[in-house]
């Protein structure tokens, strides 16, 4: 990947980052909390989210912290919602009946214009300016904007990018299962989206890190701490990015998500001395978006 050779492409270079910081309190104090310990070096906010505004407090006080907008579309969860930040314009085609967003990606895609899409990301990261954020990169919620469905927003979200000087979250290698599941058009359409970030200079990721949202295969912490291991050990030369979702445990988590528990998890996984070990065997550095999008300038 050019503009990166400051940041030692042959070395294994690992972000770590948070999302959905804003998305309630109890993700807040994780988020918080691993932010101030530097046990992460990144997260996104949902500005839509009822508890942005516990955010503002935050970054006052903490102006040095890595956060980036995660441009949210879907309120996937079935009691806890959220809608557009947009209220200067009109964006029905971003939501349903009650005036939320879609609770799936299909159901975006289907209904949203391309126009109000971008009016839409414009806003969520102007709100999260105004709330004291300097963004340091962007990415998408639930994967929304890929068009991973069929239709692709990225373009749009490029765009914006390269008027900001901003990163993205996109990786230019997939990984062999990821390759096998993957049908034909999807795989065409990422290779594109590489292309299109090269052309425009915007600074993407080598790989991304990804496990099954719910852990099917890990009925407990032991499990779940042994996977991640496993991906760490083997972490690919270049710059990566693994995205965990944390939460401290509370009646709060556990009345708005059904898997609140891995969410715990992920609170504690990188705060573990046996993780933070191996992360030292193995010679991984931990950055930020922040350098990132700096090698870049």
């Amino acid at each position: 990947m050019e503009g990166k050779d400051s940041l030692h492409k042959h070395k294994k270079l690992l972000i770590i980052n948070a999302d959905d910081l804003g998305i309630c309190h109890s993700v807040n104090v994780a988020i918080f909390q691993l932010l101030e310990e530097k046990v992460i070096s990144s997260a996104t906010c949902m500005t839509p989210c009822p508890w942005i505004k516990e955010v503002e407090e935050f970054c006052k006080s903490h102006p040095e912290v890595d956060i980036g907008v995660h441009l949210t579309f879907t309120s996937e969860w079935k009691n806890y919602k959220w809608g557009p930040v947009t209220k200067n314009k009109t964006v029905e085609s971003l939501i349903d009946k009650y005036g939320y967003f879609y609770e799936t990606v299909e159901e975006f895609e289907k209904n949203a214009k391309p126009e109000e899409v971008e009016e839409e990301i414009r806003n969520q990261i102007l709100l999260a300016i105004k709330l004291g954020i300097n963004p340091t990169h962007l990415d998408s919620h639930m994967g929304s904007l890929y068009g991973f469905s069929g239709k692709t927003f990225i373009p749009i979200v490029f765009q914006i990018c390269k008027e900001r000087n901003l990163p993205f979250r996109l990786p230019r290698t997939l990984s062999p299962e990821m390759l096998i599941k993957m049908p034909d058009d999807i795989l065409k359409l990422h290779m594109n989206l590489v292309e299109m970030a090269k052309e425009k200079r915007i600074p993407i990721i080598d790989n991304l890190i990804l496990y099954p949202y719910d852990l099917p295969n890990c009925p407990d912490y032991s499990s779940f701490k042994n996977m991640i291991i496993n991906l760490l050990k083997n972490l690919k030369p270049g710059i990566s990015e693994i995205v965990i979702h944390p939460a401290i445990e509370s009646e709060e988590i556990k009345a708005i998500n059904p898997t609140w528990e891995k969410r715990v998890w992920e609170y504690l996984i990188f705060k573990d001395e046996e993780v933070r070990k191996v992360i030292k065997e193995e010679k991984i550095r931990i950055i930020s978006w922040r350098e990132l999008k700096k090698a870049f300038i």
